[in-house]
């Protein structure tokens, strides 16, 4: 069991019950198990009547939320103007009394005042070279977001990050290692030339050829497959890992690179919500879902088709 922030370091004050608040962060074992542990801690907190979680969707278009008022996750349009995107496009906490938030946000703030939020905070949550989504808590109480009480909010949205980033890093390397007792999954290493996008389309077919899936399904597939890879090779420069998985009625396709810890994004624009490339506008087309994941090891991208019934 994990404490979001580490035991007795801030002692006094309202907010140290903050140190006292167990999650299930380094068990757990998906997305969801994280956020659902995190909003329930922060809730928690002296005066916080909700609490949202947000992450970067779809290569930046759009943000997936989910907050404590809501039975499930729904999205927000990147280019929004809400302190969650906000904080994702520049890095930096927005936090204050409504009265102090100026002009910003003014169709938030209104429908705020109506339930009676009296402050709120959203913070970035760190990613490897831009935020990776965003934490928002909303007071009924006026807050001095003094020194002690950012630090506390700031370490929750960084071991927040380091969850999130954990539970994808074991998602890919699991699609990574074919073990072959699953019956519809499947995984090849691809070279990091130009002759990867030709080997991963070939691959594809005869592994959606053997799962029974329809030629509409496998044709954007294809598509979208071919840009992954060739971001691959033309921004990581190293081999890669192709990875196909049919579970229920969705296929979930990855590519991880090995590209170094410097290797540029692929959004190629200091904006991170910004959609980049033609090519990633037809995957976005195209697909159900898809997203980009960057860390220490190099990049995951991936994208789901719906297809029916697994054969």
């Amino acid at each position: 069991m994990a404490t979001l922030l580490p035991v007795g370091e801030f002692a006094e004050g309202p907010l140290a019950a903050l140190s006292h608040l167990g999650t299930e962060l380094e068990d757990a074992a998906d997305v969801e198990t994280v956020a659902r542990a995190v909003l329930r801690d922060l809730q928690a907190l002296p005066g916080v009547s909700r609490v949202g979680l947000a992450l970067n969707e779809g290569g930046g278009r759009r943000l997936r939320l989910l907050s404590t008022d809501s039975g499930g996750w729904c999205h927000i349009d990147a280019y929004d103007d809400v302190p969650l995107t906000r904080v994702v496009r520049t890095g930096e906490p927005v936090l204050g009394g409504l009265d102090d938030l100026g002009g910003r946000f003014a169709e938030l703030l209104a429908r705020q005042r109506k339930v009676g939020t009296r402050a709120l905070a959203a913070l970035p949550l760190p990613g490897a070279s831009s935020p990776i989504g965003g934490l928002i808590l909303y007071f009924d109480q006026d807050q001095a977001f003094d020194g002690p009480q950012l630090r506390l909010l700031e370490a929750a949205a960084r071991r927040t990050s380091q969850a999130v980033r954990r539970v994808r890093r074991l998602d890919a390397d699991d699609h990574g290692d074919d073990d072959g007792e699953h019956p519809h999954r499947a995984s090849v290493r691809l070279a990091g030339d130009p002759r990867a996008p030709r080997e991963a389309r070939r691959f594809l077919r005869d592994v959606l050829a053997t799962w029974q899936v329809g030629d509409e399904v496998l044709d954007s597939a294809e598509l979208c497959l071919s840009e992954l890879v060739t971001n691959a090779v033309v921004h990581a420069g190293t081999g890669s890992v192709l990875t196909v998985a049919l579970e229920d009625d969705m296929l979930t396709v990855a590519v991880r690179d090995r590209g170094a810890g410097d290797t540029p994004e692929l959004v190629e624009d200091d904006d991170p919500l910004k959609v980049f490339g033609r090519g990633l506008q037809l995957v976005d087309a195209l697909s159900d879902r898809w997203g980009t994941e960057r860390d220490e090891a190099g990049t995951v991208s991936w994208f789901a088709l719906r297809v029916g019934t697994a054969a």
